[in-house]
Formats: C-alpha cells, sequence, structure tokens
C-alpha cells in the first residue's frame, strides 16, 4: 500500500515563499505523474502544477512565474517551490501521484497567506 505524506504548509505574509513536499512510500514500482492540487473553501479542487516521469511540467496561468514543481525519484518525492505568494493562495493543497494505474492523494496540508 502506498502511503503519501506532505509537509510544509503554513502560514505566511503575501510575498513570502513555502516549499511544500510530498513522500511517497510503501511497496510500488515505478512513479508516474505527480502533481500538486489545491482547494480552497467553497471552491472546486484545482490543479497547481504537475510533472511528468521524464520532467515535463505544466502550471495553472495563476501560478505562472511564481510556482516551481520539481521531484527527486530517487526519494520518491515531488516539491512546490512557492514565491510571491498572494492571499488567493491560501488553499489546502494535495498531492496527487500517479503508480502504475493507480491515482493516490495525499491528506493535504493548509497553505494560508496574509495580507
Amino acid at each position: 500500500q502506498v502511503q503519501l505524506v506532505e509537509s510544509g504548509g503554513g502560514l505566511v505574509q503575501a510575498g513570502g515563499s513555502l516549499r511544500l513536499s510530498c513522500a511517497a512510500s510503501g511497496r510500488f514500482f515505478g512513479i508516474n505523474d505527480m502533481r500538486w492540487y489545491r482547494q480552497a473553501p467553497g471552491k472546486q479542487r484545482e490543479l497547481v502544477a504537475g510533472i511528468t516521469n521524464s520532467g515535463s511540467t505544466n502550471y495553472a496561468d495563476s501560478v505562472k512565474g511564481r510556482f516551481t514543481i520539481s521531484r527527486d525519484n530517487d526519494k520518491n518525492t515531488v516539491y512546490l517551490q512557492m514565491n510571491s505568494l498572494k492571499p488567493e493562495d491560501t488553499a489546502v493543497y494535495y498531492c496527487y501521484v500517479v503508480i502504475g494505474w493507480r491515482v493516490n492523494w495525499g491528506r493535504g496540508t493548509q497553505v494560508t497567506v496574509s495580507s
């Protein structure tokens, strides 16, 4: 069984930075896509950024130029570096990891940006 452990969330002032991590553990072989989603109160969950196993990335327009997704395949970990944070970035951030054909979700980590 795969477990995803997220870390790095917290409270930060507007303009600040945070780095989220999501580490996959368990017995498995081969991680495919890794993504970060977020869900703000009263809103639908939305894709923030994704990275394939070959390193190709994509970003939501709202975070382009401010957020960077990366992965360490040796550590089975995906990161989200978030710079120039805005109050509208406040949400619960979830990691999403595809292993084989199965989608795995993390429990989420809260990011709060104060104005």
